[in-house]
């Protein structure tokens, strides 16, 4: 692949591939962050009869190996996927890990139905945006926690209700809903079992609910994988426009230092992207 944008996750600094190999042996540096991309195939390896050279798509590369933040990344063919055709390629780049993540969280792993009660924390983010989105096109009732700044935004986004998390405790607020999708970590992912129904199920994406003390949290916790079908359908969405995508601000890669010290200040519509090359 050539890159022409990735994205930041600064959640990437405490995940146990970033810094080991598949056999648990450290990875030697440098080691090169960011795997999600949008950019065009350089070349193709045996057997990949799905794309050609020059193509343009979008994807997420193997946690384990040397990310996108580099003029060129290796990814497989079924971790990959045609770039969203109304998306230019930073918008696409911010795209793959948020909407995966979304999208396999609400629907593999809660297994959300229409009519069912959701309470989305975060719902202003990167993966929180998606969630939103795609729990109002599942047919669910959305609720969302948002900062002040972000209520009306979230409630844009299609969300039925948003709860300002500034100035009121959710739990004092929603009850028994079916699930919750928790992009936070924390005190909210520990004050949200209370709100489930009896049935209810819990899914976190934050970084830190994989090592929490409580099994269930352990549990609960989900971290997303590539996949070439999934993405092509979230393009399919994106040009229909059923998806909305959203860009915080755009860094250049030798600001790479300066967008994860933004990115950690946390606030933001949508993700950070960086520009690889100045070619879009």
């Amino acid at each position: 692949m050539k890159v022409y944008a990735t994205a930041v996750m600064p959640a990437e600094f405490h995940w146990y591939p970033t810094f080991s190999q598949h056999s648990g042996k450290p990875r030697s540096f440098p080691v090169v962050l960011s795997h999600e991309f949008s950019g065009a195939v350089e070349s193709v390896g045996p057997g990949v009869n799905g794309f050609q050279p020059g193509e343009k798509i979008y994807g997420l590369n193997d946690w384990f190996s040397n990310g996108a933040q580099a003029e060129y990344c290796v990814v497989a063919a079924t971790a990959a996927a045609r770039k969203p055709q109304s998306l230019d390629d930073v918008h696409a780049a911010v795209v793959p890990i948020s909407a995966l993540t979304a999208w396999q969280g609400l629907f593999e792993k809660a297994k959300l139905e229409p009519g069912q009660r959701i309470l989305i924390h975060g719902g202003a983010g990167g993966v929180g945006s998606f969630a939103v989105q795609l729990a109002r096109w599942r047919g669910a009732r959305v609720i969302a926690t948002a900062s002040t700044a972000n209520v009306d935004f979230v409630r844009s986004l299609g969300a039925d209700e948003v709860i300002d998390y500034r100035t009121t405790r959710f739990e004092k607020v929603v009850r028994d809903v079916d699930v919750v999708f928790d992009a936070v970590g924390g005190d909210t992912l520990e004050r949200s079992w209370a709100v489930l129904n009896p049935d209810g199920k819990l899914v976190t994406v934050a970084t830190q609910s994989a090592v929490a003390a409580e099994q269930r949290a352990r549990d609960a916790f989900i971290l997303v994988r590539a996949d070439g079908p999934q993405l092509a359908q979230i393009a399919t969405m994106i040009d229909a426009g059923e998806l909305r995508v959203f860009v915080a601000e755009v860094f250049r890669l030798d600001q790479a230092r300066e967008a994860y010290s933004r990115a950690q200040e946390g606030g933001m519509r949508g993700k950070i992207a960086l520009r690889v090359t100045e070619e879009i």
